[in-house]
């Protein structure tokens, strides 16, 4: 017996270990210490247990046990058992659905993230990406300033988003990435809005990739179209987002993007297509600009003007629905739609530029940010350049079996100021002009007459214009017909092929090519006789500078297209200066050689050249067969050579320099000299005065001798015939015998080159007048 809390006895309880529990030991919940006894309410709520006495108690299939409170009253009956239990399994078919979904979906996500940690692995350590620097531009400028071209793997300078009119990059988010400013690199929404887009419209008609997306791949990846690429797009977009702003994700891809027509970013496409800067756009232009990321060579404005315009319309509503343009703006744009504008004639230009880039390796070596290249050229004059040699083929090239021609302007201090090397730029990228090597005919002869000038000769000194013989070499005109005794002005004048040989090899052949090469030809030249009839090739540039001289007074130039180099910051990196190479020729000899060519103008081979109220010079050739046919010709403001020719050396149908070059050379001259003031051209020289007509029988001898012997009346005086009394060329009429076949620029015939045998030293007795009889001649003739 044991004593409660108050006081009294209580009969003590054993445990029982048998309470109708076969083997199990554990004490009754009413038997442990602390708890309150709860048996019968515990009893209520515990689920039936069968256990191994109760077993044979357990009902069957169908039936209750109405004598056991505790499954009876939760049963209720066998109608109650059943309904229990079906409902049981339904919710457990439910539960087992859900918890499939959810364990796929865990699944799934687990799989995703291993592709995307895959992908991300074939990426370069996160702390390794940066956005390669975009390669740099070089805008090539005219001399005005005026963008000429543009060169580098962009095709245009990269713009800052502030300098650009607000509605331009809007017209890009419009079109392309309407939540730009709301995702963060990768918009689920707007995949799924493109998905069914693509669904309803039965076709891929939308994309789901966001500017920051296009950025990524354009910057990082290639354009193949693969799952793998689009992950790692992906994921590249979001580091983006991460490492930009906005506006600077979108600075990143208006410079980036491929606008077609080889123009990468919006200031390239603006120039190529509009002619002017992006920061000068028109809302119509923008959505133009926008409009071509659908499809940049498809939609292109000048392939596809009609598709541009419908594709721009789309863009202008999008704006409008943005509410990025006010709807007056929107209708504006739509009623006057933008329009290329046609490339300068056939983008000749583009020569000039070419041979830009050739010389930047030069001046200021690697280019590794964007420069701005400001070019002796003349956008006016290179224009005037383009146009007259594609006119003059146009208009002759076929009658004369000519395909393909050069020009090349420079000033007298060797800046060039035109450049065309070639008919077509889209059909042949080859620069005549620079690149071409071609044998220069007559017009090579101006340094033979200043060699023989510079040994004493005067223009009036009188050489025999007939056959002639060299250790077997028999140079002869091309017609084979002869004046005899002429004055060098006349033998120049006329080309005549015996004279130029006769002085040649009187200098001698190395003399020659000494003075070429100080007046400025580069080239190699072969110092045999037949250098005199211009055998060793040249190219028209070099020609043409080495004809500076004669239009500056005798000063040697480089001939040169750059004049600065600045980054697009303003740092200037080059400036060129006024280097003079020094004298070339004395002025003396500049005055007799400028009369001596004036003539060619006058009543030579180049007398149909025209350009009134100037004093002109220069000098036309052939070459061997009618290969080539060249004019050289300048005034005291511009020096300009024209060839023309086949680039596969086949003879032409007697294209000579006197038509032609000629031709080309008047409409270039007359526009690129419109508006300046004539000059006449440097030194001068008179022949001597000839002796008083006292009526002595003599005098009247020695001058009709000295005119029989010359061939032609005596140089008239200034203000006389052909000239005025400033020494410009007047419109005259050719002089009586003009139209002799022997006065047109004939070339050499192919016995025109000598053997190899013939020397280069003086000529003998018999080949030239000895020195005592040429004093005796000079005397008498003003020689």
């Amino acid at each position: 017996m044991a004593r409660g809390r108050d006081g009294g006895q209580v009969r003590r309880r054993e445990p029982r270990l048998d309470d109708g529990r076969d083997g199990d030991l554990r004490a009754h919940p009413e038997d442990r210490p602390g708890r309150r006894p709860a048996r019968a309410a515990r009893d209520e709520r515990r689920e039936p247990s069968f256990g191994p006495r109760e077993a044979e108690r357990r009902p069957r299939r169908g039936e209750v046990d109405i004598g056991d409170e505790r499954r009876g009253g939760r049963g209720g009956g066998s109608g109650g058992g059943g309904s229990f239990r079906g409902g049981r399994r339904r919710r457990s078919l439910l539960g087992r659905l859900v918890s499939w979904c959810f364990v796929l979906g865990i699944w799934a996500a687990v799989g995703a993230a291993g592709v995307v940690a895959y992908q991300a692995s074939r990426l370069p350590p996160i702390d390794q990406i940066a956005v390669p620097k975009r390669p740099p531009n070089i805008a090539i400028q005219g001399d005005d300033g005026t963008p000429l071209a543009n060169r580098g793997d962009t095709g245009g300078a990269a713009i800052r988003l502030g300098d650009l009119p607000p509605y331009l990059p809007r017209a890009f988010v419009a079109i392309e990435d309407r939540r730009f400013y709301k995702h963060w690199g990768v918009d689920p929404a707007g995949i799924a809005r493109a998905v069914l887009a693509n669904a309803l419209h039965r076709g891929g008609v939308q994309g789901g990739s966001t500017l920051t997306q296009q950025l990524a791949k354009n910057v990082f990846l290639t354009q193949e179209r693969t799952l793998s690429r689009k992950i790692q797009e992906a994921i590249l977009a979001v580091w983006l987002e991460h490492k930009y702003t906005k506006d600077q994700i979108l600075e990143l891809y208006l410079n980036r993007v491929y606008f077609g027509s080889g123009s990468y970013g919006v200031e390239a496409a603006a120039l190529h297509y509009f002619g002017h800067p992006a920061a000068k756009v028109s809302v119509a232009e923008a959505a133009m600009l926008a409009g071509l990321m659908k499809a940049p060579t498809k939609l292109a404005p000048n392939r596809n003007p009609g598709g541009a315009v419908d594709r721009a319309a789309q863009v202008v509503a999008a704006m409008r629905d943005e509410g990025y343009i006010t709807p007056a703006a929107a209708a504006d744009a739509l009623a006057h739609p933008a329009h290329a504008v046609k490339e300068r004639g056939n983008g000749d230009v583009n020569y000039a530029a070419d041979y830009v880039m050739e010389m930047l390796d030069d001046t200021v070596g690697a280019v590794d940010e964007d420069i701005v290249v400001t070019t002796t050229i003349s956008p006016a004059m290179e224009a005037a350049g383009e146009r007259a040699l594609v006119d003059t083929l146009n208009k002759g090239g076929a009658k004369y079996g000519v395909s393909q021609g050069a020009l090349v302007s420079v000033a007298p201090d060797g800046a060039i100021k035109a450049l065309i090397g070639g008919r077509d730029y889209a059909d042949s990228q080859f620069d005549r002009a620079v690149a071409a090597k071609r044998q220069p005919g007559s017009s090579f002869k101006p340094f033979v007459y200043l060699s023989a000038l510079e040994a004493g000769l005067t223009p009036d000194t009188v050489r025999e214009d007939g056959p002639i013989t060299i250790k077997g070499w028999h140079p002869e005109n091309y017609s084979r017909e002869y004046f005899g005794p002429v004055t060098l002005t006349k033998a120049l004048s006329l080309s005549l092929n015996t004279v130029a040989v006769r002085l040649g090899v009187e200098v001698g052949p190395k003399t020659v090519v000494a003075t070429a090469h100080r007046m400025g030809i580069a080239s190699e030249l072969q110092p045999n006789a037949s250098i005199a009839l211009g055998t060793s090739e040249v190219s028209p540039l070099e020609l043409t500078a080495a004809y500076a001289p004669f239009a500056n007074g005798g000063i040697a130039v480089q001939p040169h297209i750059i004049t600065r180099v600045r980054t697009a910051a303003g740092k200037v990196l080059y400036q060129r200066r006024n280097t003079a190479l020094g004298r070339a020729v004395d002025p003396v000899y500049v005055g007799m050689m400028n009369a001596m060519m004036q003539e060619t103008l006058l009543t030579g081979t180049a007398r149909k050249a025209e350009l009134p109220g100037w004093q002109a010079a220069g000098k036309t050739g052939t070459s061997q067969e009618w290969r080539d046919a060249w004019f050289v010709g300048y005034t005291a403001k511009l020096v300009t050579g024209v060839w023309f020719g086949n680039d596969d050396g086949t003879p032409t149908r007697k294209a000579s320099g006197g038509n032609l070059p000629v031709d080309a050379w008047s409409r270039f001259m007359k526009a690129a000299l419109k508006g300046q003031a004539p000059a006449p051209l440097p030194g001068t020289w008179h022949p001597p005065a000839a002796p008083a007509d006292d009526g002595s029988p003599l005098a009247s001898l020695l001058d009709r001798t000295k005119a029989l012997l010359s061939g032609n009346p005596p140089p008239a005086p200034r203000g006389g015939p052909g000239q005025d009394t400033t020494g410009t060329i007047a419109s005259a009429a050719a002089p009586a015998g003009a139209d002799d076949p022997r006065y047109s620029d004939e070339p050499m015939p192919a016995s025109a080159v000598p053997p190899a045998s013939v020397p280069d030293e003086a000529p003998t007795r018999r080949d030239a007048v000895s020195r005592r009889d040429r004093g005796l001649l000079d005397k008498l003739f003003g020689g």
